[in-house]
């Protein structure tokens, strides 16, 4: 009995022993049913994972032979560093009596203005860049030959953020623009002195205005764009007065790229400005032959006696500077030279002059004078010489008959400083102011 209870307690061990290397060689032979690519990736995974806990415990500098991560890349080029940045390409777009500028890098657009109100030209030229969307739209003021086509702009392009003095028009060009503005659902912003932004790899720090009370040239959003080692300064129509008082916020004006002020007019461009910014380059927006005589003889000459390179969209076209953060190029649309001797306002006298006010108001009381009587000064069109001769129109108010353009009839002249009713009907009396 005993033998036979030894004899079952042997066999069942035997029985176990063989069950279990059946199983065994059964796990092992499966290990062929597994693909070989998941097989590899889960040893990788594993091995990855004991390479990473001992390299935890190494100095950084062993890691030197190692491929950076795809986050540290991104890292790396999120680095404003004039080495690794993107191509800039400065637009000055050529839209005549205007202003309107391009800067483009990488995936950014900003608009600098929006051109004249009776043009189409900077929508074209921003379709003909590949431009779908707008980070940033600047109206530096409220006038019709910088916001002239907002509204086409806001509607063409997806708009991230516009940015306006708050200044504001009874213009039916501002009125357009902004009601296109708020319908847009972009973001609005009225910037102030100090104010520094990031765009991408572009710095924009604010120079200008500190605060508003109604004076729209003199108030213009004026902009340091930073771009690397390469600065750029807009001043939209700031004035003499307003420069000064940029010099004195205590923000560094100092650039490489100026645009003249107010299309190179002598309101704007103090010699005092001039050498603080201290620019290598100045670029002014004017149209060929305009009647205001822009830019002026005296500050064509200023710029070039400083030995500062000029350039200008009435004799050069569009102008194209290109920077990499470090050094920049300049193309231009065509070849030309800018000269005092053939501004438009060479052969222009100086309309501040009181012998000019005097000769122009004597052309509309002499009857017998061809042009007062064949033609009407067209309140849209007329310069700032020609307004002045409507009644009641002197130099102060023909200029801000020109920053309120356009106008639908003569009676929307009451849009200007003192001029009321009573005015108005002796304007339509003479019979000289016309709207076509």
């Amino acid at each position: 009995m005993y033998k036979k209870i030894l004899l079952s307690i042997v066999m069942a061990v035997l029985l176990v022993a063989c069950s279990q290397t059946t199983d065994e060689e059964d796990n092992n032979g499966n290990t062929s049913d597994i693909p070989i690519e998941e097989a590899q990736h889960d040893n990788n995974k594993d091995k990855q994972e004991d390479e990473s806990s001992e390299e935890t415990n190494k100095d950084e500098a062993t890691n030197s032979n190692e491929e950076p991560s795809e986050e540290n890349n991104d890292n790396a080029n999120t680095t404003n560093t004039a080495d690794n940045l993107p191509e800039l390409n400065v637009h000055y777009i050529d839209v005549g009596q205007a202003d309107a500028t391009l800067l483009q890098y990488g995936n950014h657009n900003i608009l600098f203005d929006a051109g004249d109100w009776r043009g189409n030209e900077v929508v074209n030229y921003l379709k003909a860049q590949g431009v779908t969307k707008l980070d940033l739209v600047i109206g530096s003021h409220p006038d019709a030959d910088h916001i002239g086509q907002l509204d086409d702009v806001v509607n063409s392009f997806t708009v991230e953020e516009v940015w306006l003095s708050g200044n504001e028009s009874t213009s039916n060009t501002f009125q357009r623009g902004l009601e296109a503005v708020l319908a847009s659902g972009a973001g609005y912003h009225e910037p102030r002195s100090g104010e520094e932004f990031e765009i991408g790899s572009m710095n924009l720090q604010v120079l200008y205005p500190t605060s508003i009370s109604g004076k729209s040239n003199e108030e213009s959003i004026s902009v340091l764009f930073t771009y690397g080692n390469v600065k750029f300064l807009f001043t939209g129509d700031a004035d003499k007065n307003a420069e000064k008082r940029m010099i004195n916020s205590g923000i560094s004006v100092d650039a490489d790229i100026l645009q003249l002020g107010h299309h190179g007019s002598n309101t704007s461009s103090d010699q005092a400005f001039i050498h603080a910014v201290s620019p290598e380059v100045a670029i002014y927006s004017a149209g060929a032959n305009n009647s205001y005589g822009h830019p002026h003889h005296e500050v064509v000459s200023l710029i070039q006696n400083e030995g500062i390179e000029l350039y200008g969209t009435d004799v050069h076209g569009t102008i194209i500077v290109t920077t990499n953060g470090n050094d920049y190029s300049i193309k231009t649309n065509k070849d030309g030279t800018v000269t005092p001797k053939n501004t438009a306002s060479s052969n222009k006298s100086n309309s501040s002059s009181g012998g000019g006010s005097n000769s122009s108001k004597k052309s509309t009381e002499n009857k017998t004078n061809p042009p007062s009587n064949s033609s009407c000064v067209n309140l849209n069109t007329a310069s700032y010489e020609e307004v002045q001769r409507i009644k009641h129109i002197g130099p102060e108010r023909a200029q801000d008959l020109i920053d309120n353009r356009p106008y639908s009839s003569v009676s929307d002249l009451d849009r200007i400083k003192g001029i009321g009713p009573a005015r108005i009907k002796d304007i339509k009396a003479e019979g000289i102011a016309c709207v076509n």
